[in-house]
Order: structure tokens, then C-alpha cells, then sequence
């Protein structure tokens, strides 16, 4: 599963032609979730709250570029890299 982006210990990864809808994995030390792109809803797992409000404010500011990765991903294309949080 290629990484995406690491920043504050979290690591963003994503499937090649994963399921829908389109989403990415966030995992911060033992905590996983699935996390949609569009409305960055919890799919599956748990995040901290401190850890999901990162990944929230990171996934708002670079949602264009995170469905430009999903789309790459389903051609299983590399997704490429997004900037990290500030």
C-alpha cells in the first residue's frame, strides 16, 4: 500500500483500486481508520481525537489532490506524494 504522506507520526496511505467510495488509511501508532475523502467520515477504525483532527485539517487542505490520487490508484498508477501538514 503505498504512503502517501507522514507528518506529526501519522502515516497516509492508499490501496491500488480500492473499494468505494474513495477514502485513505490514516494510522497513528496502534490506531487505524478508513477515512472517505469527500467528507472525511470515519469508515472504519478509530483515530484519537488529537490524531483525527490532524488528519482532518491535512485531508481539507489537500482534498483536491488526495481524489487526484485516488483516480491514479484506481488506474494502478502510483498515487504519488502529498505535502505534509504544516
Amino acid at each position: 500500500m503505498p504512503e502517501l504522506c507522514r507528518f506529526h507520526g501519522i502515516i497516509i496511505r492508499m490501496y491500488f483500486d480500492d473499494h468505494a467510495p474513495p477514502h485513505f488509511h490514516a494510522a497513528y501508532g496502534e490506531e487505524g481508520a478508513v477515512i472517505e475523502i469527500d467528507s472525511l467520515a470515519v469508515l472504519q477504525g478509530r483515530l484519537s481525537p488529537r490524531a483525527y483532527g490532524l488528519v482532518a485539517e491535512w485531508a481539507s487542505l489537500r482534498r483536491e489532490e488526495l481524489r487526484e490520487a485516488w483516480n491514479r490508484a484506481k488506474q494502478l498508477e502510483s498515487p504519488g506524494k502529498i505535502a505534509p501538514l504544516d
